[in-house]
């Protein structure tokens, strides 16, 4: 048997209502948030509040992809293959949304009396119990996208939407956190290293993380009867695993799949470096306060509010590849110069009146390239799902998302452990004092850093040159499949007038 998804027959299918986008793109909220937090808080919280040693914390955290190696490609796998009244896509989206926020919450409380390295595998425990939970989820909901649309621009904009609402999510969370839980006080004059504050913290992600899902599953319900199903019937004979590995692995040979894959590594370990040190520098190097560094968050979300209506603009006049390395590559140039600025002293003194505005002004330019950059890079990966087709036979969007999942969230991971790694090179002392702290330690961290982030970068987008689907060619290849979709239902019916009805 087949894992090949079938399309609707004989269907009239509507557009897409604003609400049902809406509720769609609500969905990356959840993701977002718990990305947030994992990436920009839980190596602070664990290292300078607890006290744990940054090697241990980033070691713990990507030892998780070893667990997202095994469960990402199989959630995927599983949800291409199965069939029920709720299609293929709901059943996990519902079954990810209480887990989730059980385990996230749990991430910030561990057991007292607990030693370094068993508060390191705690992390790794928790971490990543957490990250398969949401798999469950995020695969599944950016499956979708191939399946709601299978127009070149549309797609697009689909994913401005979903990164919008991630964006929104994840900093708009972090904003309120920073303005309305961290708050500063005589005893700790810098709120994010107050450890009473995170109850707060992980009470709320939790919370929101549970409305996110619930939100977008509920709301692209009403989409299952007009999205691709599962061929066969539950009557079936099952598949081995030997032939479930022979499509993956099929499917994983596409050369435009390798090509983003391969970028997407070296992207996010980056950014998963960067979401784990940019606290380090705004409390440490630029000396902010909490309420700066609310602010500053909020930069993220101006650049996904530009970077949304201009994604889809770039990806028709440049096309997606080229727009994706030209503003990689751009918008990181830029989002360095206050960090080298300041290592040749020629950038704005802690406490200066320009210094807030400046960042603000330099990280939002800086993520609306960046976020241009991925939202165009999620297009070009839902149109692998039919280059793949074609040259396969079968339509796996659940396994390449869940590949991309996997990715992303391991190379996450790594981008933490490479944090780590910087901040040990570096020779950052735990729970540092910021007034105290010398110059010649933040120094050594920005000679750690920025070549290790440039180089990231730039490796990254050169593998993207090997990407090769156009959009004359993703349209080709929608016309092929709609070519072969009509000529399987022409046999059907021809073989249903000669031994019986079809199935």
């Amino acid at each position: 048997m087949s894992a090949t998804a079938t399309a609707p027959v004989d269907i009239v299918v509507p557009p897409l209502g604003a609400g049902t986008k809406a509720a769609y793109g609500a969905g990356a909220m959840a993701n977002g948030i718990k990305s947030a937090a994992f990436s920009s808080y839980l190596m602070l919280y664990f290292n300078q509040v607890v006290g744990v040693p940054a090697a241990i914390v980033g070691t713990a955290l990507a030892c998780t992809l070893l667990v997202d190696a095994i469960v990402d490609p199989f959630l995927g796998r599983w949800a291409d293959v199965t069939r029920s009244r709720l299609g293929r896509r709901h059943p996990f989206m519902y079954a990810a949304a209480l887990p989730t926020t059980v385990f996230f919450f749990l991430t910030w409380f561990p057991p007292d009396g607990l030693s370094h390295m068993q508060l390191g595998f705690w992390i790794f425990a928790m971490a990543a119990a957490t990250r398969a939970s949401i798999s469950a989820f995020e695969i599944n909901a950016s499956a979708l996208a191939p399946e709601l649309t299978e127009v070149y621009a549309e797609r697009t904009k689909l994913f401005s939407l979903r990164y919008w609402f991630g964006y929104a999510g994840a900093y708009g969370f972090t904003a309120f956190s920073l303005a309305f839980i961290f708050i500063e006080s005589e005893a700790f004059p810098k709120g994010q290293l107050n450890p009473a504050s995170y109850t707060n913290f992980a009470t709320l992600g939790a919370v929101l993380i549970f409305i996110a899902i619930i939100v977008c599953t509920r709301g692209t319900q009403n989409r299952i009867p007009y999205l691709r199903q599962a061929a066969g019937s539950p009557g079936d004979e099952k598949m081995t695993l030997r032939e479930h590995l022979a499509e993956m692995f099929a499917a994983f040979r596409n050369r435009g799949f390798l090509a983003i894959f391969g970028f997407g590594v070296f992207k996010f370990t980056a950014i998963g470096l960067y979401s784990a040190t940019t606290l380090y520098f705004g409390t440490y190097l630029f000396k902010l306060n909490t309420g700066h560094l609310a602010l500053l968050t909020l930069d993220s979300f101006v650049a996904a509010t530009i970077a949304a209506p201009l994604a889809p603009y770039f990806s028709t006049k440049l096309g997606k590849r080229a727009s994706s390395m030209i503003f990689a590559l751009t918008g990181i140039s830029i989002g360095l110069s206050p960090l080298y600025l300041s290592y040749f002293d020629l950038f704005f003194v802690p406490g200066d009146p320009l210094l807030v505005p400046t960042l603000f002004v330099i990280g939002a330019v800086y993520m609306a390239m960046i976020t241009i950059s991925l939202i165009n890079t999620a297009a070009m990966l839902a149109d692998v799902v039919e280059d793949s087709a074609v040259e396969t036979g079968t339509h796996t969007a659940g396994t390449f998302f869940s590949a991309s999942s996997f990715m992303q969230q391991c190379s996450n991971a790594l981008g933490i452990f490479v944090a780590g790694l910087v901040l040990s090179w570096s020779a950052f002392p735990e729970q540092a004092d910021p007034a105290t702290i010398p110059d010649s330690v933040i120094d050594s961290l920005l000679e750690h850093y920025i070549p290790v982030i440039i180089t990231l970068w730039s490796v990254g987008a050169m593998i993207l040159l090997f990407y090769p689907i156009t959009r004359e060619r993703h349209e080709r290849n929608v016309e092929i499949l709609r070519a072969r979709e009509a000529e399987a239902r022409e046999q059907q019916m021809r073989d249903a007038a000669i031994g019986g009805p079809a199935r």
